[in-house]
């Protein structure tokens, strides 16, 4: 690494421990050059003391020392709970040496006499490894920042019961089965009761029962070999061994077929899973966490669930209100989305005006958190001042006929005319709203920006 770089970014700090004079004072030289801050130490014993008052990045150690060898150093570190990554050094090394050192947790080992590039280079991977370990680190701390109980928002008591339950499930690995309506955050509970359970470090893998056919399903849930179906072109792990030591969401589980729950509640009650194509069982430790819309109790009473796969989902069952019937949470979640997106798109807005938000409180909600998140983030794009003002918000919203039955209240039958007039008026008012500037439009719109263009010229609007 070049010099100045290393002076321009925070010095790492390394500990060399060799009880030969010669072999610390080349090593010092060296790292010094490349612009590392050195310590040295003749025995373990002045680097146990050393390490109790300063912290270190990267630890060398000699292998063969007086009084303690670097092995046992290595475990004295270790029980200290030293995070520093540790580098062996041997002029009497073999491969045995080498495996007990990583078993031991040194990250690497290098065999004496070495270059001088050879310990940079091993130095080299070592910080990029612990470069890479702390971005690790990093991101899992905000996905459980994300997934905290503060990060799903609600002071109602509804959702004061839907916390309790969630702090309560967390620590077990029964199964959780979430009932609510389409956009009331059912996988974000699923992934908040995953990042506050033990398995949090592990996969949390999402499954869509709705939207797989049924042909590719058990593909998916259970893996293939190459070869075990027609397109079958390498193997493939399924979404149970994906989750292993994890927590698979299995969502809109309501909407499996009756042949996919058989497969599934034999692999539950089994605790493995066959791949398409193998004859081979793999052992699976894997929490479930199901979500459906649909009421099962009905579709188990009416043969459409089977009621043996209901009662082993259904063992810690959890209820999420829709947003009708909480609305003290609507202004909460407003800020909260007012906050998100003036983050996300650079925006300013200050707030909601008394008038829109009485508008927000009177409405029904049929879609629910997603649909209020979705209206606020455009009525945020489309705002022109410091507050989301009434008319930002959609024409359902404020009580409007919507234009197009307005235009279609005729004698106009035809779907496909009836879809054109809709379109083109949906544009020419995205259009307004934007005071012309297409790309916001097109936003709005939910369409690509290319396709916006397309259809401006397809029906002849200026603006």
């Amino acid at each position: 690494m070049d010099i100045f770089l290393r002076k321009n970014m925070e010095r790492k700090k390394i500990l060399i421990v060799d009880d030969e004079e010669a072999m610390r004072h080349m090593l010092t030289l060296i790292l010094k050059r490349e612009g590392y801050e050195v310590q040295a130490a003749e025995k373990g014993s002045e680097a146990l003391l050393l390490v109790e008052s300063e912290s270190f990045d990267f630890m060398l150690l000699d292998v063969v020392m007086p009084e303690m060898n670097g092995l046992d150093l290595l475990q004295a570190l270790k029980k200290k709970k030293v995070e520093a990554t540790v580098i062996m050094m041997s002029a009497y090394g073999n491969l045995d040496t080498a495996v007990e050192a990583m078993k031991r947790g040194a990250y690497d080992y290098v065999s004496k006499p070495f270059r001088p590039d050879e310990i940079l280079l091993t130095l080299r991977k070592a910080e990029e490894r612990e470069n890479l370990r702390q971005e690790n680190l990093r991101l899992r701390q905000e996905v459980r920042r994300d997934y905290s109980f503060g990060n799903i928002v609600g002071k109602s008591p509804r959702m004061m019961q839907v916390f309790e339950a969630i702090k309560k499930v967390s620590d077990y690995k029964a199964s959780v089965l979430v009932f609510g309506e389409s956009g009331t955050g059912k996988e974000m509970v699923a992934r908040c009761i995953h990042y506050n359970s033990p398995r949090s470090n592990e996969a949390f893998v999402v499954v869509n029962c709705g939207a797989i056919p049924e042909t590719l399903l058990e593909s998916e849930l259970f893996g293939h070999e190459k070869g075990a179906f027609t397109d079958a072109k390498k193997e493939k792990r399924g979404s149970f061994e994906l989750a292993h030591q994890g927590t698979l969401f299995l969502d809109e589980v309501g909407e499996m077929s009756l042949s996919a729950q058989v497969k599934l509640l034999r692999a539950l009650q089994e605790g493995e899973v066959k791949r398409l194509g193998s004859e081979r069982p793999l052992a699976v430790d894997v929490r479930i966490i199901a979500a459906t819309i649909r009421d099962l109790t009905r579709a188990v009473a009416e043969g459409k669930f089977r009621e043996d796969l209901f009662y082993r989902l259904n063992v810690l069952p959890l209820h999420l209100p829709p947003l009708r019937e909480r609305k003290e949470d609507i202004p909460l979640l407003v800020d909260h989305f007012i906050q998100k997106y003036n983050k996300l798109h650079g925006l300013g807005t200050e707030g909601i005006a008394e008038d829109a938000l009485a508008r927000l409180l009177e409405y029904s909600w049929p879609g629910n958190v997603r649909e209020l998140e979705n209206t606020i983030e455009r009525a945020m794009i489309l705002t022109q001042g410091k507050k989301i003002k009434a008319d930002c918000l959609p024409s359902e919203i404020l009580g409007d006929r919507p234009p197009w039955k307005k235009d279609l209240w005729g004698e106009e039958f035809s779907i496909k005319k009836g879809s054109r007039i809709l379109e083109e008026d949906l544009i020419r008012k995205a259009l307004k709203r934007t005071k012309g500037n297409r790309s916001q439009a097109a936003k709005v719109l939910e369409i690509s920006h290319p396709s916006l263009l397309s259809k401006i010229k397809e029906y002849g609007i200026e603006g």
